[in-house]
């Protein structure tokens, strides 16, 4: 990382990593290319690892980054487990992803790890740009095995947000030295976390993978007083910051002070939601802006204020290197462009309680007939929440399972009003969604960020562009040449 107020050594664009798998290999790998920083999600990989292999690994990428990691065995048994020549049938289910769990032995860390080594690898491939990778701090279960393998990989950045990353610049400092780490598992109702052991040797055996760099760690935070209080410890201060408005896509903080909604249901955020780039410059670490910050403008004004540049993520989503699938991203342009799109920030939908972006899109989950007709349940899991049973164990609920269980685990029957299952939709979204009896698909749910202005500049005409095209116009709001 360079030292403070010297931009030369930074990218001046981070495009976000986004949804599931929509800020896949592909597009990381491609702006990367174009000099700036491309980040793969890293939510769901194990799933989007086994389901790719299930439909056949078209063009052969996933099995040639399983050759490269350096346990062939494992790979290898993955590999045989999961890949199926030609695809399943289209009638037939994908196989169930093994869950994580705060079990020491859990099987699914193995696999957690080798799918974020592919992920990585691939977007690594083929150039010396560099290459990041995005978690949530919500999916603790999933935290250090996820980072090895990215580590593994040799990413060159953590971006972690959707809760307070304290734990991930000291994990990542010594999963980089391949020396065991502890994460921190948060029990709901009780303020005793669950310690994670997880150590390096149980995934390598006897494996040397030679020097690993330790990635930089950007905390990705709403208001400059998160990233004060994570600046106050050299154990917890990160690399740098991405300061994310609420008008960007996904989850988003919930406003300051008592929720209040305006007439469409939405979360009213006031002066209090502004983040102070003063007091961010002030800290002495680089930081980017986020939340519709699309535009050469944007950009100048953002490094004016001292940032090191800008985050985005909607422009990337649409964009022909996208996950997402084509005929919801020709919709979403069609709809922005026809001025007939709306996107909600829903307090209700995320089983994470945070505020989330829903794109008002008919045949989604945010279509009431489509949500009210999809059987509730939680068959993948990444977003429940730990909590001790009567026995004083660990179990885990989710707000979007059936509303009956979620009791019976001694959940609230009112925080299951609303909310959706983002585990199966965002994986639908990007034309990996569950098969049910009867010929029933997953529904998906779209996710995007509210200001798609940018459309009409790029893509007037609703034509596709590339994520080059876009590096390229925005690199006009610079005001250096960059080295």
């Amino acid at each position: 990382m360079s030292t403070p107020g010297t931009k030369t050594d930074l990218p001046w664009l981070i495009q976000g990593g986004m949804g599931v798998g929509v800020s896949g290999w592909r597009l990381a790998r491609s702006v990367a290319g174009a000099g700036q920083l491309g980040v793969v999600s890293g939510t769901a990989l194990d799933t989007l690892l086994i389901r790719t292999l299930q439909s056949g690994d078209p063009g052969g990428h996933l099995r040639r980054a399983l050759a490269a990691f350096p346990v062939p065995e494992l790979a290898d048994s993955i590999r045989q487990r999961y890949f199926v020549e030609g695809g399943i049938g289209a009638d037939e289910r994908y196989a169930a992803t093994p869950r994580l769990t705060a079990d020491e032995t859990c099987a699914a860390r193995e696999l957690t790890v080798v799918a974020n080594f592919c992920e990585v690898w691939l977007a690594k491939e083929g150039h010396d740009g560099r290459v990041g990778v995005n978690y949530l701090a919500k999916v603790q279960l999933a935290t250090a095995p996820a980072m090895f393998g990215a580590i593994l990989a040799g990413v060159d950045y953590v971006l972690v947000g959707a809760g307070i990353p304290a734990q991930i610049p000291g994990i990542a400092t010594r999963l980089a030295q391949l020396k065991p780490v502890t994460a921190r598992l948060d029990i709901e109702g009780d303020d005793t976390p669950v310690e994670l052991p997880f150590d390096p040797a149980s995934v390598l055996g006897g494996a040397q993978p030679g020097p690993l760099r330790r990635p930089d760690v950007l905390a990705i935070v709403s208001l400059p007083a998160l990233a004060s209080y994570l600046s106050r410890s050299a154990q917890t201060t990160p690399d740098g910051f991405v300061v994310e408005g609420y008008g960007a896509g996904g989850h988003s903080a919930p406003p300051r002070g008592p929720m209040r909604l305006d007439e469409q249901g939405d979360p009213v955020y006031g002066p209090r939601d502004i983040p102070d780039f003063a007091k961010m410059a002030a800290l002495g670490l680089p930081f980017w802006i986020a939340g519709g910050q699309c535009g050469p403008e944007h950009l100048r004004r953002a490094r004016a204020l001292g940032a090191a540049g800008v985050q985005l993520g909607s422009v990337f989503a649409l964009c022909e290197e996208s996950g997402l699938e084509a005929p919801l991203r020709r919709r979403l342009v069609e709809r922005e462009l026809r001025t007939e799109l709306t996107v909600h920030n829903d307090p209700a939908a995320s089983p994470t309680s945070f505020p989330f972006k829903v794109a008002d899109l008919p045949g989604t989950l945010a279509d009431p007939a489509v949500s009210a007709a999809r059987r509730r349940l939680c068959d993948l899991g990444y977003l429940r929440t730990p909590y001790r049973t009567e026995q004083g164990a660990v179990a885990y609920r989710c707000p979007a399972e059936p509303a009956a269980m979620y009791v019976r685990k001694g959940g609230a029957v009112e925080q299951t009003t609303g909310r959706k299952c983002l585990c199966n939709g965002l994986l639908a979204a990007i034309g990996l969604g569950q098969r049910r009896p009867h010929g029933v698909v997953e529904p998906p749910i779209v996710t995007i960020g509210q200001d798609l202005g940018f459309l009409r500049q790029l893509a007037p005409e609703g034509q596709e562009y590339s994520a080059e095209s876009v590096v390229r116009w925005l690199s006009t709001g610079l005001t250096e040449v960059p080295v």
